[in-house]
C-alpha cells in the first residue's frame, strides 16, 4: 500500500492499494450515516445493500448519470434519509460516478464529507483524484460543477480485473498522457510485456497529486493535465459518448501532438510515439473528417478559450508542456487533416 498526499481547498491522502469493499465498512463506521453512489451494474456485481447506517443510490451508466435529473434524485435522497453535516457520500464507480456524488456533495448543505472510491482505470489515475466535480449539460461537458475535494481517494487495483479490455485501454490515455506531460518512465512502463497496473496507477496519481497541489483551482499549470482534452471533450460531445472518454482523449492527444509539431516544435518521433503507444492498446487514433465542422464549433466552448480564441495544450518535447495560444482556425483545420478518416 501507498499513499499520495494532494494539498487543495482540504489536505487528503491518495491511498493506492487499498481493499475497496473493506474501506466502506470503515465509512461506514466513522459516520452516523453514509449515502453510497454507485451505477446499478456494480452494485449488483458486488451485491451491495442498505443496511444500518448505508443508503445504497443506484445511478445510470457512464456519462448518462451526469444529469441535472440525477442530481435532483439524489438531492431528494439526502432528504429523504436526513443526510447532515456529519454524514457522508461515497462515490464508487468510475469517472463519472465520481464526478457526480463529488457535485452533490459540494451542494448538499453546501459541503458534506465524500469519499472517492474509483472502480476504473480512468477514475483511479484522472477523475477521482483532483477534486473536480460535475455534472453534464446540453451546452457541454462538466461545465456545471465545483472545485470539491474528497477526504480520501481510496485505489484498489484489484476491481481492474473485472474491466473490460475497452474500459483499460480508455483508463491506459489517461495514463499514457502523464507520461507525456511529466513523467518519461511511464512510457516505457506501458510497453512491458506484463504491465504493473499499480505502479502505473501510482506515478500517473503522483503526476496529478503534484499539479493539484500547485494550482487546485486551474489557473494555469492544472490546465497541463488537460492535454488532449480539448478535442478529446469535442469529439464525446460530437459522438454523443458513443466512444468512451479515454478514447476520445486519444484521438485528442494525437490531434495536440501534430498541433505541437507545427507550433511548438515537438519532433515527428515523439508524434509517432502517439501513435504507436495509443494503437498498442487499441485506442482509436482517427476521426471522421465530415465530423471537423461541427468540432470546430464545439472547441469554441471548452473551458480553456479565452475572448473567443482557442487554446491548447501542446508539448515542444515530451515533459514540457507548453500553452498554444490563439491557434488559427485555418491551422487547426490543417491539422485535423492528419488525423481524419
Amino acid at each position: 500500500m501507498r499513499s499520495l498526499s494532494v494539498k487543495s481547498d482540504r489536505n487528503y491522502q491518495v491511498i493506492v492499494g487499498i481493499n475497496g469493499l473493506e474501506s466502506i465498512n470503515e465509512i461506514s463506521k466513522d459516520h452516523n450515516k453514509v449515502l453510497l453512489i454507485a451505477p446499478s451494474s456494480l452494485i449488483k456485481l458486488f451485491k451491495l445493500k442498505d443496511r444500518k447506517n448505508l443508503t445504497i443510490f443506484s445511478t445510470p451508466e457512464g456519462e448518462n448519470q451526469k444529469t441535472v435529473a440525477t442530481l435532483d434524485r439524489i438531492w431528494k435522497k439526502c432528504a429523504a434519509i436526513g443526510l447532515s453535516r456529519q454524514d457522508a457520500i461515497i462515490g464508487f464507480g468510475g469517472g463519472a460516478t465520481t464526478d457526480l456524488a463529488g457535485f452533490a456533495a459540494a451542494t448538499w448543505l453546501r459541503g458534506i464529507t465524500w469519499y472517492a472510491i474509483p472502480t476504473s482505470l480512468a477514475g483511479m489515475v484522472d477523475a477521482g483524484v483532483g477534486g473536480k466535480t460535475g455534472i453534464n449539460s446540453t451546452a457541454g461537458k462538466n461545465l456545471i460543477g465545483s472545485f470539491y475535494s474528497p477526504a480520501r481517494v481510496l485505489i484498489d487495483p484489484t476491481f481492474l480485473e473485472r474491466l473490460s479490455r475497452r474500459d483499460l485501454s480508455a483508463g491506459m490515455a489517461e495514463v499514457i498522457k502523464c507520461g507525456f506531460i511529466a513523467d518519461y518512465q511511464i512510457l516505457n512502463l506501458v510497453q512491458e510485456d506484463v504491465l504493473d497496473y499499480s505502479q502505473l496507477i501510482y506515478r500517473a496519481t503522483k503526476v496529478k497529486s503534484k499539479v493539484v497541489s500547485k494550482d487546485f483551482k486551474e489557473s494555469k499549470l492544472r490546465e497541463i493535465l488537460n492535454y488532449g482534452h480539448t478535442l478529446g471533450h469535442a469529439i464525446e460531445k460530437d459522438c454523443k459518448y458513443k466512444l468512451r472518454h479515454g478514447e476520445a482523449v486519444s484521438i485528442g492527444m494525437v490531434f495536440a501532438a501534430e498541433l505541437s509539431h507545427e507550433l511548438s516544435g515537438l519532433s515527428e518521433d515523439a508524434v509517432l510515439l502517439h501513435r504507436e503507444l495509443l494503437k498498442n492498446f487499441n485506442l482509436p487514433i482517427n476521426y471522421p473528417r465530415s465530423s471537423w465542422k461541427n468540432l470546430s464549433t464545439l472547441l469554441l466552448m471548452d473551458k480553456k478559450v479565452k475572448k473567443s480564441r482557442v487554446r491548447f495544450i501542446g508539448l515542444s518535447k515530451i515533459g514540457k508542456p507548453v500553452w498554444l495560444e490563439d491557434v488559427s482556425s485555418s491551422l487547426l483545420a490543417k491539422v485535423y487533416e492528419r488525423i481524419a478518416k
